[in-house]
């Protein structure tokens, strides 16, 4: 499990920068870069509501993860104790990204 900080403020699952959806998917698998990855577990926020599909969100979170270049990928799954997802404006998940990619 990773620790993880949500800048996607337009996110269902976004509280506090924290994530409430229990698990994320990484997409990028041909990245080589940030920019060329996104949380595929995007999902706009419609008007005020907050969904959660856990109790309380949560720092630490499981991760799996497409980005099969970055250092960090370990069989899909996020080894990176620390994760940030970013994006502002985010109309869809191609307008997020990983933060902490890191080409192998």
């Amino acid at each position: 499990m990773a620790e993880l900080k949500c800048s996607v403020e337009q996110c269902v699952w976004n509280k506090e920068r924290l994530c409430s959806k229990g698990d994320i998917q990484v997409g990028g698998k041909h990245a080589n870069k940030m920019e060329e990855t996104s949380c595929e577990s995007y999902s706009p926020k419609k008007g005020d509501s907050y969904s959660s599909s856990i109790s309380h969100p949560s720092q630490l979170i499981h991760i799996d993860c497409e980005a099969v270049k970055c250092v960090y990928n370990e069989d899909y799954k996020c080894a990176a104790p620390h994760v940030d997802i970013k994006g502002c404006s985010t109309c869809g998940c191609k307008d997020t990204l990983c933060a902490t990619f890191t080409d192998r």
